[in-house]
């Protein structure tokens, strides 16, 4: 099988294990992967959130580590990506605003191409105009944004930790869910794992 390449679109406060974790799994497997983020250059970084379920009502939130971008947002070319991915964190609230990582988003879709998206990463995908019809997980507290967006909201296990695929999009609600959601990615992108 050839390498895919693969786009992982992030920003300030992105989760740190949807990303890190992202990253490193695909490149294991062979795969070229391009980080990127609006307004920011390669060699730059980010700073990642670490979440965390500490019993709350809510996840917490810590100062993650910087990540650094090994592409140039403004420079990339999504005909030359075969999937992208959008991990969570409080990063999506703003990617969500950009109208290019907007096109950027509806260039996959209009393609077919293999989405994968984490956390709160669906809402760029409602920003986009794409989750009409389709079933999606995301952190619960989007649900709201999911049904707004005309996406079906998908409910997932108190643990977290499962994907959905619709079509060539693959959701999940949170970290734990990282194996689950870049499993179901890699399947669609055609890579082999074998045990």
């Amino acid at each position: 099988m050839a390498a895919k390449k693969i786009l992982l679109l992030v920003g300030d406060y992105v989760e740190d294990y949807e990303a890190m974790v992202a990253l490193q799994m695909f490149e294991l497997c062979g795969h070229r992967v391009a980080v990127v983020c609006p307004n920011k250059r390669a060699g730059e970084h980010v700073v990642t959130s670490i979440h965390d379920f500490e019993g709350e009502q809510t996840y917490s939130e810590k100062r993650g580590h910087n990540f650094r971008l090994n592409a140039t947002f403004a420079e990339i070319e999504p005909s030359d990506y075969d999937g992208l991915v959008i991990p969570g964190g409080r990063a999506p609230e703003y990617l969500r605003l950009d109208p290019q990582v907007l096109d950027l988003v509806r260039h996959f879709f209009d393609k077919r191409k293999p989405v994968a998206a984490i956390c709160h990463g669906p809402q760029v995908l409602a920003a986009a105009g794409v989750l009409t019809g389709r079933g999606c997980m995301a952190y619960p507290a989007l649900k709201p944004d999911v049904v707004a967006a005309g996406g079906k909201w998908v409910e997932s296990n108190a643990a977290l930790d499962g994907a959905h695929v619709d079509g060539n999009l693959v959701t999940g609600p949170a970290w734990p869910a990282d194996t689950a959601v870049y499993g179901a990615f890699l399947r669609l992108l055609g890579t082999r794992i074998e045990a």
